[in-house]
């Protein structure tokens, strides 16, 4: 069997028809269509919740930052403390 044609799509139409009837059709196929949708989306937030709990596994291993031996030292200038200035008292 290769697929559904046509004449397999119209003998389930008139037995639908023949067991609902022509007045309850669109309303199941209101009610069918919404559930399709229903699913798609429950199926694709599924789908979306999973990729979100799951790490990439093809992103590169972060680099190490450089530790602080091998970073050359930098020559700081001398700082000059100057001696503050004698307080005069007069008590």
């Amino acid at each position: 069997m290769e697929g559904l044609s046509p004449l397999h799509l119209i003998i389930v139409l008139v037995i639908a028809v023949l067991v609902l009837g022509p007045g309850k059709l669109p309303e199941v196929g209101t009610a069918l269509g919404k559930s399709i949708r229903e699913f798609r989306k429950a199926t694709t937030d599924m789908q979306d919740s999973v990729r979100l709990d799951t790490p990439p596994a093809a992103l590169p291993a972060p680099v190490p930052a450089p530790s602080a031996a091998a970073v050359p030292p930098v020559a700081a200038e001398p700082t000059v403390v100057e001696p503050a200035p004698p307080v005069s008292g007069s008590s």
